[in-house]
């Protein structure tokens, strides 16, 4: 197990809209938790094209990517959370560029910065998408209490993936690029 991957820690979210903003809401804990030299904690929300560039312009590339999300997904109960292994794979040329023209527009989505970032090849082998269940979504600034009993949880499971990655591949469900709906 390598501890010393050069990682990146990338939170993704609206602001103002209760659990769908766990990340944006605990970005300042997750940033003053005692990190290794070699992570890199960032706030994501700033479009993937611009995230692409800067992966581009990187002198070291980043040897893994942890992405911290909540996306409503069937079949798991408010606050589960879940870990996607990245297994590549681009949709067509057509949805592609759909999912740029969303995110020129401003619209925060994970599975479109895996996309665009597939696309044009910026990510490493070890790419993971830790995601909570956040339920419908809603306007509010705060946690439901089935999620935010579990933040403690959350930021173990993250401080894990980041420092050891996965000891199995097969711990994980495999989130391919060419097989995820476009909204």
């Amino acid at each position: 197990m390598d501890w010393n991957k050069k990682t990146v820690l990338g939170t993704i979210g609206y602001h103002n809209l209760s659990n769908h903003s766990i990340a944006p809401l605990l970005i300042d804990k997750i940033k003053q938790m005692e990190w290794a030299k070699n992570i890199v904690v960032e706030e994501m929300n700033w479009g993937p094209i611009a995230i692409v560039q800067w992966f581009q312009t990187l002198e070291t590339p980043f040897d893994r990517v942890v992405l911290f999300t909540a996306i409503q997904r069937p079949k798991r109960k408010i606050g589960d959370i879940t870990i996607f292994k990245w297994g590549g794979g681009v949709p067509n040329d057509r949805e592609v560029q759909a999912r740029v023209g969303d995110a020129v527009t401003g619209v925060i989505s994970p599975e479109n910065l895996l996309i665009i970032g597939e696309y044009f090849k910026i990510w490493p082998k070890e790419v993971y998408l830790v995601d909570v269940e956040p339920g419908p979504e809603k306007a509010g600034e705060t946690l439901t209490t089935s999620v935010g009993e579990r933040v403690m949880e959350y930021l173990e499971t993250l401080e894990i993936i980041c420092q050891q990655g996965c000891k199995s591949d097969d711990n994980y469900i495999v989130l391919q690029g060419d097989k995820i709906a476009f909204k």
